[in-house]
């Protein structure tokens, strides 16, 4: 009997069916929503407790079996793709809310958990879970990657809105990192540490959210800019002038071809746009918009179309988060490449700019869409998958587009993560730190049983 066999021994005995072989569940975890290479973990498991995770490590562990955490398998860069083989740890059984502490401004939740159904948990309370990838992804994989989104220009990402966690290493222990405590100065900040490590050190059993008031006044839009360059510079001056916009999403011509391409409904101007919410109260969003209205006519900005009632607010965001369908619908058939990166603001346009060109050399369709309140943007690469070159030119292009973010001193990622899709570049952005990474991740897994083969060498 080899030591898969002896896992999976071990494993059915405890977790019975809950721990399955099964092609069909195997190959449901080979992949996640990035254009890696789909890889079948050895078996599913589907624990219902911190013990039973723990036990779980532990045991694959003491077998030298590779261990791949899974939420919704919403990533974009092949982080619970089970490239050696092993056990995929599916939590979608782990999704209860533990609790909720509105004074604190606190909810502790298992990984399970997602983020749509955090806030509709917390509608009737008047609270909110601010960060949103667009995907409906866990809570669990959203920490793993350190996500971000929409509203993370005034609410910040996961690593701004997690105070706690509790994490099973791979030798069977359970930590908890963090406290209650709005901060502190109370030794190395692990919570930080497993935050963005997409399963490396160990595994998230548990995590404390911050949370927010939902404002009184929520008002949203959108305008239309003739040159790309305008809008950004719209959002860089009004950054730089201190309003605090809750979202500002900026869409290209190309993206907005593909919003109206495949929601018929939509009929927006085939134009850079920007999308914007402002939150507070009545009398502060009023002089949110004041202010950027007249930021944004400096540069050109027309066709202001104001949302303030829920329907038509939602119908606004739910055409941004439809956006990789829209630019799929582009080219019926084909293949995609997401990828995203992260300049300094001062950066942006000119980033972005010298993307714009890099797409034009490349002949392919790639629509950019970004939150470029805090510097991030992506691009959805369009290729035929049955031409022989068509995925080499898409990461040709993703390539250049990395390298234009680290010449301007800016990050190969601003929310997507490393997993195993952009590992080959951390040495160029880090330096001798990446080797750090490396030791930091020896101290933690030994056995390099922790999704090996992602983010560090």
């Amino acid at each position: 009997m080899n030591d898969i066999d002896k896992v999976y021994e071990i494993l059915r005995d405890t977790l019975a069916d809950r721990c399955s072989r099964g092609e069909s569940v195997r190959d449901l975890h080979s992949r996640d929503s990035a254009y890696a290479v789909p890889r079948m973990p050895d078996m599913v498991v589907f624990p219902q407790s911190e013990d039973e995770v723990c036990q779980i490590v532990k045991t694959c562990n003491k077998h030298s079996c590779p261990v791949v955490p899974f939420g919704v398998g919403s990533s974009l860069e092949g982080q619970v793709v089970p490239v050696n083989g092993g056990v995929s740890i599916d939590f979608s059984r782990m999704n209860k809310i533990i609790s909720v502490e509105s004074e604190d401004l606190i909810a502790t939740v298992e990984p399970g958990v997602t983020r749509v159904q955090l806030n509709e948990y917390l509608r009737d309370q008047g609270l909110m879970f601010t960060v949103d990838p667009g995907a409906d992804a866990s809570i669990g994989g959203m920490c793993a990657t350190r996500a971000s989104g929409t509203n993370s220009v005034r609410y910040g990402t996961m690593r701004e809105n997690v105070l706690a966690l509790r994490v099973a290493l791979p030798d069977g222990r359970l930590i908890t990192t963090g406290s209650s405590a709005p901060k502190s100065a109370s030794g190395y900040d692990l919570t930080r540490l497993f935050v963005g490590s997409e399963g490396t050190l160990g595994v998230i059993t548990q995590i404390k959210l911050r949370l927010f008031g939902q404002p009184d006044s929520i008002r949203s839009s959108s305008c239309i800019f003739d040159e790309i360059s305008d809008a950004v510079n719209t959002v860089i001056l009004a950054i730089q002038s201190g309003i605090p916009i809750a979202r500002v999403e900026l869409l290209d011509e190309t993206q907005m071809r593909g919003m109206n391409n495949y929601n018929k409904d939509l009929e927006f101007p085939e134009k850079p746009h920007l999308f914007l919410e402002f939150h507070g109260s009545s009398a502060s969003t009023q002089e949110q918009i004041d202010d950027f209205k007249s930021i944004a006519e400096e540069y050109g900005a027309y066709n202001f179309d104001w949302a303030t009632k829920t329907e038509e607010r939602n119908r606004l965001w739910k055409a941004r988060h439809d956006a990789y369908y829209a630019a799929k619908s582009l080219m019926p058939g084909g293949l995609s490449l997401v990828t995203d990166v992260c300049v300094p603001i001062s950066a942006l346009s000119a980033s972005i700019e010298k993307t714009k060109k890099a797409i034009e050399r490349s002949g392919l369709l790639a629509p950019i869409a970004g939150h470029v309140g805090d510097g991030n943007y992506h691009l959805m690469i369009l290729f035929d998958g049955e031409s022989e070159d068509g995925l080499s030119r898409a990461k040709s292009l993703a390539s250049e587009v990395n390298e234009i973010a680290l010449d301007f001193g800016g990050t190969v990622t601003g929310e997507h993560g490393i997993g195993s899709g952009k590992r080959s570049y951390m040495e160029r952005e880090h330096g001798e730190a990446w080797s750090i990474m490396g030791n930091i991740k020896e101290l933690f897994d030994p056995n390099n049983i922790m999704n090996p083969g992602k983010l560090v060498p």
